[in-house]
């Protein structure tokens, strides 16, 4: 019986993570199965516990990267800190919930060669807003503001930044910040074809590095403006990745830290499978 993966979310069709885990089992040897599969709000409860015994793991878009938090038996540190799962391990009987996307984040700066982060702006107030601010922090910023349609329900962002030692500020989206403050970097959150009025000035695309969270399309409208004036941007594809990398980590040995057998052949399998 072939070992059974899936990423689930409504819509899923579109999702790269198919291409990304297949590369990297067939890079490994190992015949695994991994779909996606269209599991809506609501749903996910059910799916799970109709899983049988050759089901390994999942990977989970919004919103079951929360509804999912009540099934699981036993939870990373960093799904309690950032309030959302997006890997689920089936072991034993158990279920065990993880957070990857902290990890895409931060490896995908670091792959630019961005270590060491002081003051930042983010756009968007969603679930990947908080991965992204948690991997902020565990690469130094201590200070952030963050942009959103909704300055109400940004509250959390704010409390979490108040657990992890990172000072929030929330402003609209859309209202410019007049301090003439250069962020380090600039993250985007927002879906790549979401509607804004979002522009920065010159000075900061030029001197801060672009972290856009959206791949689909690219360039993206925050990349073609950096790009204009030279400035140097980072792609939500190497996030997407990197979180993947872990996941399969995960998904083969139990632990997001223990790196895979040729890792480097499997990275680069991956990344092969989804670059055009």
């Amino acid at each position: 019986m072939s070992t059974r993966l899936a990423v689930l979310g409504s819509p899923i069709a579109h999702s790269k993570s198919p291409l990304l885990h297949s590369a990297a089992y067939t890079a490994l040897g190992f015949d695994w199965q991994y779909e996606a599969i269209e599991v809506a709000e609501g749903s996910l409860a059910g799916f799970v516990r109709s899983r049988d015994s050759s089901w390994r793991g999942l990977s989970l878009t919004m919103p079951l990267k929360k509804d999912v938090l009540p099934l699981l038996d036993t939870r990373d540190p960093l799904v309690d800190v950032t309030g959302a799962a997006n890997t689920v391990l089936f072991d034993d009987g158990s279920l065990h919930g993880f957070n990857t996307d902290v990890y895409g984040v931060t490896q995908a700066f670091r792959d630019a060669g961005v270590t060491d982060l002081e003051n930042v702006t983010i756009l968007g107030g969603g679930a990947t807003a908080s991965s992204v601010l948690v991997a902020l922090g565990q690469l130094g910023a201590t200070r952030a503001t963050v942009n959103v349609r909704s300055v109400q329900k940004a509250a959390p962002l704010a409390e979490l930044g108040a657990k992890i030692g990172v000072d929030v500020t929330v402003r609209p989206l859309g209202v410019q910040d007049r301090s003439l403050i250069v962020p380090d970097a600039v993250v985007s959150t927002l879906p790549g074809h979401s509607e804004h009025d979002v522009v920065f000035a010159a000075a900061i695309r030029s001197g801060s590095v672009l972290f856009d969270v959206a791949y689909d399309p690219w360039p993206s409208t925050f990349a073609t403006a950096w790009l204009e004036v030279g400035g140097r941007v980072i792609s939500g594809l190497d996030m997407l990745i990197n979180q993947a990398v872990a996941q399969v980590r995960i998904f083969v040995s139990g632990s997001a830290s223990v790196p895979l057998e040729n890792e480097s052949a499997v990275l680069a399998a991956m990344r092969a499978a989804v670059t055009p």
